[in-house]
């Protein structure tokens, strides 16, 4: 278990607790005004879409995310079959939101629709965003890492743009545990190629916007969670604060709107860069399911 590759993971999920608490309020200054800076994780608004979760806990998107690791450490590898079993039912009597990309795809999986078309048309980021264990267990063979984003992420996303965005995460992810500083890797994981023109554009504006407010920048490329508008962000947060896990997570949730997505990507790239005193120990302390992910991660070792 290498310290950046465990941090990748573990700054993904904080990421996506820390936003719980203000996720899906666009209006900045409802954030400033009702919450407050989130410097710590905390519960969401009781009139907020995660209504009746715990600080500490996940949103939607994190707990799709901690399914897919349960089910790479069950199996040893990725399982498409098995994570969507798993996926599957973690909606069944879920006590939490369930968005439109989620509630298409179980539509289709009870019409017993193929796993690689039961995906909804959705072009969120968060298909693209919970890929960390999978980066995790493919740390050493890129080509079946690329092969593994690309099948979960078809199973509830099955867009273009989803798709090609997923591939961008991946390969700027692995190259960061190869010890690529995250700008270098994201302008290779550019010269690539990007299956999707409107997405490439997109993503050459988010590595144009390094440095500039980030509340500006969110709200200009959209707060939203279309994968056109929220990977930009992202990218906004990885090049702004390359050296400040903390402070980019922070800014990332004051920013409003899909900040869950957003840092589930931001985390998972600077956590892989930066290594495990990026992230605060009361937040690791704070999140429900930090031993839980850590021992999982080391049953995925052993296959390594």
């Amino acid at each position: 278990m290498t310290t950046q590759a465990t941090t990748m993971v573990l700054a993904s999920f904080v990421a996506d607790s820390l936003s719980l608490g203000a996720h899906w309020i666009y209006e900045t200054d409802v954030i400033d005004q009702r919450i407050g800076r989130v410097e710590n994780l905390r519960s969401p608004l009781a009139d907020s879409f995660h209504a009746g979760k715990k600080k500490g806990q996940f949103t939607h998107y994190g707990d799709q995310t901690l399914v897919l690791l349960e089910s790479i450490s069950d199996k040893g590898m990725f399982s498409l079959p098995d994570f969507a079993s798993s996926w599957q039912n973690l909606f069944t009597g879920y006590h939490g939101y369930v968005d439109k990309a989620s509630s298409t795809t179980l539509e289709n999986m009870s019409r017993n629709v193929p796993l690689d078309q039961c995906g909804s048309t959705s072009s969120d980021l968060g298909g693209a965003a919970r890929i960390a264990p999978l980066v995790y267990r493919y740390q050493h063979d890129k080509k079946a890492l690329l092969t593994a984003v690309q099948e979960q992420t078809r199973l509830t996303h099955n867009n273009p743009a989803t798709l090609a965005g997923a591939d961008f995460i991946a390969k700027t992810a692995w190259e960061v545990l190869q010890g690529r500083e995250p700008a270098e890797a994201m302008e290779q994981a550019l010269d690539e190629g990007i299956a999707d023109f409107d997405l490439d554009n997109r993503i050459r504006g988010g590595l144009d916007s390094g440095g500039k407010d980030t509340r500006t920048v969110i709200k200009h490329f959209g707060q939203v969670c279309g994968i056109a508008a929220a990977l930009p962000g992202a990218i906004h947060l990885i090049l702004t604060y390359s050296d400040d896990l903390k402070t980019a997570l922070i800014e990332n949730v004051m920013a409003g709107g899909d900040s869950a997505a957003r840092g589930l990507v931001a985390g998972m790239v600077l956590g892989a860069s930066l290594g495990e005193k990026a992230i605060p120990e009361q937040w690791l302390m704070d999140m429900e399911k930090t031993n839980a992910i850590k021992d999982l991660l080391m049953i995925i070792d052993r296959t390594l």
